[in-house]
């Protein structure tokens, strides 16, 4: 019997994910992959798969599968409660989905984003190298829905080394991201960078996977004229005119008009990619000025 997943229900969205299509910049295509990339590698590892096998990226629970053939899977990310066949399981850990069992994941009580992951991969068709979904380009496979079916690739050789793991879940509260200034922080009215490294700001229902808008101390621009657009990166801080910031996630656009005040650090981008509307962001210099340095 060829192994897969018959998807019941999705939630607010569940999409299929890697580790993205890196190189195709010039042809205006997207890296995209995995929001909280710590914890999709992490699912894999702890199934013994290769990293960049691909696995469902499900945003505030919901989803709901059939096996086909039985698998063995694991859930990381936000800790969503787990039932298969009725039966309670838990997150972090890995655990065997018979044959017509089914999958169900419930509301994360932290975090936003939960990575399931079957041993062997989702394997569906690459495009571009990758079986990422990019929801802001519109390639690979489409945000899932009932009635796909998501076939499972061979188990890798090497049989798993863990069966759980003492993972701390995504914090509840404040989050602090590093983030390093510019490269445009020079548009800014003087002590706006002073403002974003001491002021909170909360993340509103204005969040997807391209990018979440903070609410917060407004960075209101030096008046320096229009700047052309110009490349943007995974947790660039774009500020348009309101002064209010855009934080830019896995599927952001490549080109952006506004200026650029800083860009979260590559380790804190999955860190961010949990935070749920209501929470708060707080965000440091990084690298951390010398003590008894001041900011520039």
């Amino acid at each position: 019997m060829k192994r897969g997943l018959d998807v019941l229900g999705t939630g607010p969205l569940a999409t299929v994910q890697d580790l993205g299509r890196p190189g195709h910049a010039a042809l205006g295509v997207g890296v995209s992959g995995a929001a909280d990339p710590g914890s999709f590698r992490l699912a894999n590892r702890l199934l013994g798969n290769a990293e960049g096998d691909a696995a469902i990226e499900v945003t505030f629970g919901g989803l709901r599968v059939r096996c086909r053939g039985g698998v063995f899977a694991a859930v990381t990310g936000a800790p969503a409660p787990l039932l298969v066949g009725g039966r309670p399981e838990a997150p972090y850990s890995v655990f065997h989905l018979p044959d017509g069992a089914e999958l169900r994941l419930g509301s994360p009580p932290a975090g936003l984003r939960s990575y399931l992951a079957v041993r062997g991969g989702i394997d569906v068709p690459p495009v571009l190298g990758s079986r990422s979904t990019d929801t802001l380009a519109g390639l690979g496979p489409a945000p899932l829905g009932p009635g796909d079916l998501l076939p499972v690739g061979p188990p890798p050789a090497g049989a798993p080394l863990l069966d759980v793991l003492p993972v701390r879940p995504p914090p509840a509260g404040d989050i602090e991201l590093r983030a390093m200034p510019g490269p445009r922080d020079d548009w800014f009215a003087p002590g706006a960078l002073d403002v974003l490294f001491t002021a909170a700001y909360t993340v509103t229902s204005e969040i997807d996977r391209v990018g979440m808008r903070l609410d917060g101390p407004g960075l209101p621009h030096a008046g320096c004229g229009e700047l052309p657009s110009e490349g943007t990166v995974t947790g660039a801080l774009q500020v348009p005119p309101s002064g209010l910031p855009v934080l830019f996630l896995a599927d952001h656009p490549l080109t952006g008009g506004y200026p650029v005040i800083a860009v979260v650090a590559s380790a804190d981008i999955g860190r961010a990619a949990q935070a749920r509307p209501g929470q708060r962001l707080r965000f440091v210099p990084h690298p951390a000025p010398p003590l008894g340095k001041e900011r520039p």
